[in-house]
């Protein structure tokens, strides 16, 4: 499978791919290495006021090919608690 620019993927984009890139993810193999929990915990301490829990849905719909939005309530609830929010 061909590796895809950050940008690329699903419920991402340039903006967000530039912030990945300034916490050290700069592919779609370095994003599932480190995963979206660990990814979302380096953009929220980069930018506290500006990553919201929505872009940590985003970056597990990126990596299983799911529009954020549509991710149910209850895996939701297990990405906060292994980010540690709520």
């Amino acid at each position: 499978m061909r590796e895809r620019p950050i940008a690329d993927l699903p419920n991402l984009g340039p903006k967000t791919a530039e912030w990945l890139a300034a916490v050290g993810i700069t592919t779609e193999a370095e994003l599932r290495a480190v995963g979206p929990v660990a990814a979302w915990q380096r953009l929220k301490a980069a930018q506290p006021d500006v990553i919201t829990v929505n872009a940590l849905y985003a970056l597990h719909g990126a990596l299983t090919n799911q529009h954020w939005a549509s991710l149910p309530q209850e895996l939701r609830a297990l990405l906060r608690r292994d980010a540690g929010v709520e």
